[in-house]
């Protein structure tokens, strides 16, 4: 894969995130009443780049070609959705799960279900419809919806662990379990103040 194919490739995905990226937007305003504030505190983005295609490609033994890249990578375009509550990831995700212009193509619930090293988020991939010239084609997006403590927990994860050889890898990964536990319970004791949970995403869906 050169560079000018790689740039062809990925045009139709940034179409796609930014299709998404504009319907999240419209969320934010509208999911809560004006008053009750946004459930989304930021956004974060990101085209995969050539290298990391290509790497992932050859991880999973295939030939490192434009059409490989379709068929087998469904994370090209990528959104990360920092939230304030549980309650408005599980919100946001109903939402879009309603959109009848939207596939759902694959979930993984890690708050319900969290990884063993404490990792949680909720993964969906969605099929975003782009309309060129000569019809119409779905995109995949990769979204990953966490709440700010969930974030911070990865990040931080990230930072003291990740591709790194450690001698003391098996007692990290406890030490960050517990972690992670810690601040499941200070997120609870925030959500006890948080009315905008308490909204269906029927009623969400109603509002808009």
């Amino acid at each position: 894969m050169n560079d000018e194919e790689y740039y062809a490739f990925i045009r139709p995905y940034e179409d796609a995130r930014q299709m998404m990226l504009t319907r999240l937007d419209v969320l934010n305003h509208t999911l809560y009443q004006a008053t009750d504030g946004h459930p989304i505190h930021n956004i974060q983005e990101r085209i995969k780049s050539k290298s990391s295609i290509e790497g992932k490609l050859i991880r999973k033994n295939k030939e490192v070609t434009v059409d490989n890249a379709k068929d087998y990578l469904q994370d090209i375009a990528g959104i990360r959705v920092i939230c304030y509550f549980v309650d408005d990831v599980y919100n946001l995700v109903s939402i879009l799960k309603q959109q009848s212009d939207l596939i759902m193509i694959r979930e993984r619930d890690y708050i319900a279900n969290p990884k063993p090293n404490g990792y949680r988020s909720f993964h969906l991939i969605v099929g975003v419809p782009v309309y060129c010239l000569d019809g119409m084609e779905y995109f995949p997006v990769e979204i990953q919806f966490r709440t700010l403590s969930m974030d911070f927990w990865a990040s931080m994860e990230h930072r003291v662990s990740y591709k790194k050889n450690r001698d003391d890898r098996e007692r990290l990964t406890e030490e960050l379990r517990n972690y992670a536990d810690m601040l499941v319970k200070i997120e609870k004791r925030f959500e006890v103040y948080n009315e905008n949970g308490k909204i269906s995403a029927e009623g969400a869906a109603e509002s808009e």
